[in-house]
């Protein structure tokens, strides 16, 4: 393989004709080029949604109330059904597939009922209040940069504290002020800020969570006089075990304990966040399948001009090859050099292809993070190292390929007749 005259005489052959040369090698870049390229803006897609998940739980499913759709147990349709407090402790004692529950509760006031409900000294704003457990910042973390998230002991002991987001941070606190310990005043009552937070969402989603402020879920319910409501579950299952059959049991749970007709599809709202995940994975996968076919389709049709060049040349030295089988060179040498020709001219356009293509990757990549470019489907475009060993191997296999079924049909031609052939 290190033999300095057959690397001679494979330069010297590429060299006979330069522009022929370049023009095949073009289609082997060509198509080792759009593959990284198109495999690169695929997995841009692919972080774009899974990043603007942040660390959400994907193990997650969410349930919340609703109308009844059909009469049952003397019960009209129609009717709002109420989850409750004994619905948690119920589903916690009954369905031991259950990782994380958080019961939770909203005061939607920023849809327009009051003129504001956040107040500090003289600022105020109108953001969504929500009572929680701490399991949700399991569920779906939050990034608590200042003082803590609520835990179980604020629960037990009804406290007025608070947890508040990056934008009610900016809407209610001067720059240089420090809100942790500082108070706020939500209709009428006055509640400690103990934690700050920015959500891990981007896009509307993260706007949405940074505009939050959070509460106790006992101290939403006692203070708001919710009695022992509960407006939704989000819910985790333990490793292993499916969400959608977990959400499925609760589901059934739920609607026999509040007179819910089983076949009611509608009073019991659900969102299985694993199926989506799943739906996602799957179109990914199924992007992923149609760059490779399109990129190997695309670069199979610059190795057909590769052996279709490789033709040609054996074509023109075909006494060359004449005379060297009549000094004694065997058929494998033939076939070597050929094929050695071919491998060398496909690697070269390929590998150059290929870093050019994880160089444009790069380059898209260090300027949307130069420029500060945050979107919801487009995120970190990249290649992984496994990828570009993949599209080398190809190149090195689509070089034998293309080399070899010329060389064969070389060493069919008997010396006497390569001898005698004229161009």
């Amino acid at each position: 393989m290190f033999d300095r005259d057959l690397w001679q005489e494979i330069i010297g052959a590429l060299k006979k004709n330069r522009i022929r040369t370049l023009l095949t090698a073009f289609g082997v870049f060509w198509g080792i080029l759009m593959l990284i390229i198109m495999l690169g803006a695929g997995r841009g897609l692919s972080n774009g949604v899974f990043h603007g998940m942040g660390d959400f739980a994907t193990n997650s499913f969410f349930i919340w109330n609703q109308r009844t759709s059909v009469p049952y147990k003397g019960f009209p349709s129609g009717r709002w059904i109420n989850f409750n407090n004994s619905d948690v402790t119920y589903l916690r004692d009954n369905v031991p597939e259950i990782d994380l529950m958080d019961p939770s509760l909203y005061v939607e006031f920023w849809r327009g009922e009051g003129l504001s409900n956040v107040v500090h000294g003289l600022k105020k704003g109108a953001f969504e209040i929500s009572g929680e457990y701490p399991d949700i910042n399991r569920i779906d973390p939050r990034d608590v940069f200042k003082g803590r998230f609520i835990n179980y002991y604020d629960l037990l002991q009804n406290r007025k504290v608070v947890v508040i987001g990056q934008s009610v941070i900016s809407s209610l606190f001067d720059n240089n002020e420090d809100p942790l310990g500082k108070y706020i005043q939500i209709h009428g009552t006055y509640f400690q800020v103990i934690g700050l937070f920015r959500s891990k969402h981007t896009g509307g989603w993260g706007d949405q969570q940074n505009k939050g402020v959070i509460l106790p879920f006992t101290t939403m319910q006692q203070t708001y006089n919710y009695g022992d409501k509960v407006h939704n579950f989000a819910i985790t299952a333990k490793k292993g075990i499916s969400a959608s059959f977990v959400e499925e049991k609760v589901k059934s749970i739920l609607k026999k304990r509040h007179d819910v007709a089983p076949d009611d599809n509608q009073a019991v709202g659900s969102f299985n966040l694993e199926k989506q995940v799943k739906q996602f994975t799957a179109l990914f996968l199924a992007i992923d399948v149609f760059i490779w076919i399109v990129g190997i389709g695309t670069l199979l049709a610059g190795v057909i001009g590769v052996s279709n060049i490789m033709l040609v040349i054996i074509r023109e030295r075909t006494r060359e090859i004449g005379v060297q089988r009549a000094i004694g060179a065997s058929p494998f040498q033939i076939i070597r050099q050929i094929v050695f020709e071919s491998v060398f001219l496909t690697t070269i356009a390929g590998y150059t292809g290929l870093v050019l293509g994880v160089g444009i990757v790069e380059a898209a990549n260090y300027m949307m993070i130069k420029m500060g470019v945050k979107t919801d489907m487009f995120y970190r475009p990249e290649i992984n190292f496994s990828v570009a060993i993949t599209a080398l191997v190809i190149l090195i296999l689509a070089g034998i390929i293309a080399g070899f079924v010329p060389a064969r049909r070389a060493i069919r031609v008997k010396p006497v007749e390569a001898l005698r052939f004229e161009n």
